[in-house]
């Protein structure tokens, strides 16, 4: 009867969406005529909802949620929220710095850091230390933990290491003792750095074993599978 307050049926309402939904010609990703569901747009309600700021635990009151995990499922993160989010940690971070830390690096100390990377090559590989600070063991680089040893420098580590055992012999025998502790120092660190650098090198060289079964082993295997069972 005209007039009547009664509910909308959910027969009537998906009628009403199909109709609208056609006449705005509005399609999917493939072409096909969008179809909503009336249980989409409560989706859409909590998603912009939290999405405006309104707290989780809220919605999930209005929306008559269980778990509160099941209302965070309807918020969407875009990757515009995660960039803007990232910014204004950013932005708070610094806020709570210095200003002086954010000036315009001057050409002195930009070649200064340039600089820094450039004196960390050395002889067996590179220094390790980082930027600003001091060299700890005087440049004695072989005894430094620090020093990163290229393999293609083993053979001059090689030849530091037959140059200190020479070394340490003829300090025995012209009986220089102070000079065979610290020789004997740096020939413990060579050592050390010898075997590190031969341990990488053969982890590179080996090889590593997939598990691929051969050629025969899968032909083995579909004959035995594709073999009809023996009559009894």
């Amino acid at each position: 009867m005209s007039g009547y307050p009664r509910p909308l049926s959910a027969a009537s309402i998906r009628r009403g969406l199909d109709a609208t939904l056609l006449a705005s010609g509005l399609v999917d990703s493939v072409g096909e005529p969008l179809i909503f569901q009336p249980h989409d747009f409560r989706r859409i309600f909590i998603t912009d909802s939290i999405l405006n700021g309104l707290p989780p635990h809220i919605a999930q009151v209005i929306a008559g949620h269980d778990h509160i995990g099941t209302t965070m499922g309807y918020a969407a993160i875009y990757p515009t929220d995660a960039i803007e989010a990232h910014r204004a940690f950013i932005a708070r971070r610094r806020a709570l710095r210095p200003v002086e830390e954010y000036r315009t690096v001057t050409a002195e100390e930009w070649d200064e850091f340039l600089g820094h990377f450039e004196r960390r090559k050395l002889a067996l590989g590179d220094c390790g230390r980082a930027y600003g600070t001091d060299c700890a063991h005087e440049h004695a680089c072989v005894r430094c933990p620090v020093l990163i040893v290229h393999a293609a420098e083993r053979p001059r580590l090689v030849e530091i290491r037959d140059n200190l055992l020479a070394r340490i012999l003829e300090a025995e025998r012209e009986g220089w003792l102070g000079e065979i502790e610290g020789l004997q120092s740096s020939l413990t660190h060579a050592e050390e750095k010898l075997a590190q650098l031969d341990a990488q090198i053969a982890r590179k060289q080996e090889a590593v074993d997939l598990g691929i079964p051969t050629l025969r082993e899968i032909v083995a295997r579909t004959t035995a599978v594709a073999a009809p069972p023996e009559p009894s």
